[in-house]
């Protein structure tokens, strides 16, 4: 949960809180018919803030979904040096993607697609 929802929260606890005290205080023994409104506001204030944190929410969890995966290519590979398999099409970094957790190969040329593969050194 964002520090933004919690305060958020919070400030709608205090003001509904001191909404219905307001209301509370109106029918004591001085009656005040104004407190009544004023303990209306500030509870319809305090449950617009709970509407709101929790809208905001939503829109924080769909946004939360993307992930970014890094391709760690060996250290003697050299991207501008990498040919097509197919074709010999030379290959830059863009046309190296990620496709179920494997390091994949479009070529431009061709439109072959197969997957990088480390050789033995041996």
């Amino acid at each position: 949960m964002s520090a933004l929802r919690v305060i958020g929260y919070i400030a709608a606890a205090i003001f509904i809180f001191f909404g219905v005290l307001f209301i509370w205080g109106a029918f004591g023994s001085t009656p005040h018919p104004e407190w009544i409104l004023v303990g209306v506001i500030s509870v319809a204030i305090g449950f617009g803030l709970i509407w709101l944190a929790s809208r905001n929410q939503a829109k924080g969890a769909a946004v939360g979904n993307n992930i970014t995966y890094k391709i760690d290519l060996p250290s003697t590979t050299r991207v501008e040096q990498m040919k097509c398999r197919n074709c010999g099409g030379s290959l830059k970094a863009d046309n190296v993607k990620m496709i179920a957790g494997a390091p994949t190969v479009e070529c431009p040329f061709c439109g072959t697609t197969y997957q990088l593969t480390e050789e033995p050194k041996w």
